[in-house]
């Protein structure tokens, strides 16, 4: 039997190879992933092939819908850490870590962190020198052309960039909106206008509330990517999997999942804060959770990574979830179809607060 001075040194050095293999992601690993196939098929055949399996040594990539990108199935979103103020000394690091694990894809928004929009102020910092290794998804609120041309000016500045991979409508969730965006003076002028001045390099739309608005914007244009909120309580209600998810998969969209872990309250690890905190944000909702979730964090990640989506994008708080999360990605073997109906199953108890997204008020 080994002591404990040989078990302590055996994880210490577990540890020093999961970190050594995220180290590779710096160089050329990382810029292969983000990559155009144009600039790709310049590149030696041997040299890609090594990149390749390197890369998926690290975590496993897939195509972007038909962007020419390969992303990595754990995505950094822009939140959690990143949206708070004055949070350089975490939010800084939890970025960096990232791109050593081999992240690539890097999710923002021009209203993450209040009016002084940090969250894109923390990525432009930690990305800068980086800007070829990664694929920078930002989104825009304004709903018409002038509006979200001036938001777009200002996500460019913060980034430290010239273009963005990808911008996109942010949260559409009804018709109405769909009608402002898509009419006279609507924001789709801005997002067609700069991808022409090569500001941005693709359109997306996201939105985590209804599936038929969504469903209708994508029948209207010829958005790239679109950003939706997945997790194993779905169809519960609004299910998005149901009809937008396979419409974006014939329209060979570069799909997104978010709310994977619904900010914790999927996870049976998850403590309720006090109800009289909660009527503050969720009164008349019926989210108020007064019990934990159901689902670890390797179920309720396993379940949305198992959909036909490009990759998963999760907020973290510290370089611990980074970690963490990569290493799920890292692990992930896709489940079977009874195992996603199990998964289902637990969480029909929960599914409210899982679900809180596509309860709250407009």
């Amino acid at each position: 039997m080994k002591n404990s001075d040989e078990i302590e040194k055996q994880k210490k050095s577990g540890r020093r190879d999961f970190l050594t293999i995220g180290g590779l992601s710096v160089g050329a690993n990382l810029v292969y992933t983000a990559l155009p196939a144009s600039v790709l098929a310049e590149t030696t055949q041997e040299a890609a092939v090594s990149a390749a399996h390197a890369i998926q040594e690290m975590m496993p990539t897939r195509n972007l819908g038909r962007t020419g990108f390969r992303v990595g199935i754990f995505g950094l979103g822009g939140q959690g850490a990143l949206e708070k103020a004055n949070n350089e000394a975490i939010a800084l690091p939890v970025i960096e870590r990232a791109l050593e694990l081999g992240v690539n894809y890097f999710d923002t928004s021009a209203i993450y962190g209040g009016p002084d929009r940090w969250s894109e102020h923390y990525l432009g910092q930690a990305l800068k020198g980086r800007r070829d290794q990664v694929f920078i998804a930002s989104k825009t609120k304004e709903r018409t052309r002038d509006a979200a041309l001036k938001n777009l000016d200002v996500s460019l500045r913060l980034l430290n960039t010239d273009h963005l991979d990808t911008w996109q409508l942010h949260d559409v969730g009804t018709i109405d909106e769909v009608d402002q965006i898509f009419g006279k003076g609507g924001a789709l002028e801005a997002l067609i206008q700069a991808r022409e001045q090569k500001m941005v390099r693709h359109l997306g739309v996201t939105g985590r509330f209804r599936p038929d608005a969504l469903m209708e914007s994508i029948r209207r244009f010829q958005f790239d990517t679109i950003l939706m909120g997945l997790n194993a309580a779905d169809k519960y209600y609004y299910s998005f999997a149901k009809d937008l998810l396979p419409m974006a998969v014939e329209k060979q969209m570069g799909i997104i999942g978010m709310k994977v872990m619904a900010r914790g309250r999927i996870l049976s690890s998850w403590a309720p804060p006090p109800v009289e905190e909660q009527k503050k944000t969720w009164e008349g909702t019926g989210a108020i959770a007064t019990t934990p979730g159901t689902l670890t964090k390797h179920e309720t990640m396993f379940y949305t990574l198992s959909l036909p989506i490009s990759t998963a994008i999760i907020g973290c708080d510290s370089v611990a979830q980074v970690e963490e999360c990569v290493q799920l990605a890292r692990d992930f073997t896709p489940l079977n179809d009874q195992q996603m109906a199990e998964l289902t199953a637990k969480t029909e108890p929960i599914a409210r607060q899982a679900l809180f997204f596509r309860l709250m008020k407009r």
